[in-house]
């Protein structure tokens, strides 16, 4: 069976997928443009910090302070300038848009007659692939209230007062790495796969397979305690429960390891109180547990790892 080019110009060319698609190319070039600017200016900081001198001059920018050049930047006209061009600019892209493609609205639901697949508006495709991973109250109101809950005590967690006001890499290592992590492929990923990946009946199609509404997988999925032979309910709650503790203690040792690797961050950690270090450690302990299950899940068919009267893990 051949690439199958038809059907991925019918998934990328549809409406509502269009921004998923520029995606695919802003995130990467918008990537590199930070990290561009963050590599400039850990280079200008080395220089800097080699040469006092020249330190007393430098100006704010990827670049020391030269004689004859302006040390202020006057809002007006250049800020103003550039922000005008930036609205126009976007306004004649969203008039484009919406002259040239059709609002992706369909007829009134019909019961008798449902989509396959059925997926959410593109914003909560991450949470519908969680849903493959997860019960539902943990994909659904677990997950996104920790991301909600991450985001809001990250000021009061992070504790490296540079990088702040201009791009570093050297000084932030850490965190740009877990902001990285979190955003590129636990949720960009996600949405990006929730797109081009999953087709009818949520079956799993790579890029170029046709989607063939009558296909059958025969994968039988197991939890973790019938692959050891336990089979009362008693047992594999115990169970569950032991390899859980492992889970969180050995995630919880590396990410320990990984927080004090430099003297860099071995300084900033030891500035951290007990419940900002504990805090940390439990945002980031359970938002490893998404690749890890979904490995478990796509690669040894694996359901649930804790399983419980009330709930599965």
């Amino acid at each position: 069976m051949g690439f199958d080019w038809h059907q991925l110009w019918e998934v990328s060319s549809a409406p509502d997928n269009i921004p998923i698609v520029a995606l695919i190319f802003l995130i990467p070039f918008f990537c590199w443009m930070a990290f561009s600017q963050a590599f400039a200016n850990d280079r200008l900081i080395a220089q800097l910090e080699s040469d006092p001198q020249l330190a007393k001059t430098a100006h704010r920018k990827n670049y020391p302070w030269k004689a004859g050049w302006a040390k202020e930047l006057q809002t007006w006209p250049y800020l103003m300038r550039m922000e005008f061009l930036a609205a126009i600019i976007v306004t004649v892209i969203l008039f484009i848009w919406s002259i040239t493609l059709n609002a992706p609205l369909e007829e009134l639901a019909n019961p008798n007659l449902t989509m396959n697949p059925a997926k959410a508006p593109w914003y909560f495709l991450g949470l519908q692939e969680m849903l493959v991973y997860f019960d539902p109250w943990i994909a659904g109101v677990v997950m996104p209230t920790l991301i909600v809950l991450g985001l809001m005590i990250i000021p009061y967690v992070d504790t490296n007062p540079l990088g702040s006001g201009y791009y570093t890499w050297k000084q932030r290592r850490f965190s740009i790495a877990t902001f990285c992590f979190g955003f590129l492929f636990l949720w960009v990923l996600m949405v990006l796969v929730g797109t081009f990946i999953r087709g009818p009946g949520w079956m799993w199609f790579w890029p170029g397979q046709t989607w063939d509404p009558s296909r059958v997988i025969y994968e039988v999925n197991r939890d973790l305690p019938d692959i050891f032979g336990i089979s009362s309910m008693t047992g594999k709650a115990i169970f569950g429960a032991v390899v859980m503790a492992l889970y969180f203690a050995g995630a919880g040792y590396i990410f320990h390891k990984a927080i004090t690797w430099t003297e860099f961050n071995r300084k900033i950690y030891q500035r951290m109180s007990l419940i900002q270090y504990i805090t940390l450690q439990i945002f980031l302990i359970t938002m490893l547990l998404l690749p890890v299950k979904m490995i478990l899940r796509l690669v040894f068919r694996i359901k649930y790892v804790w399983v419980t009267w009330w709930f599965n893990v």
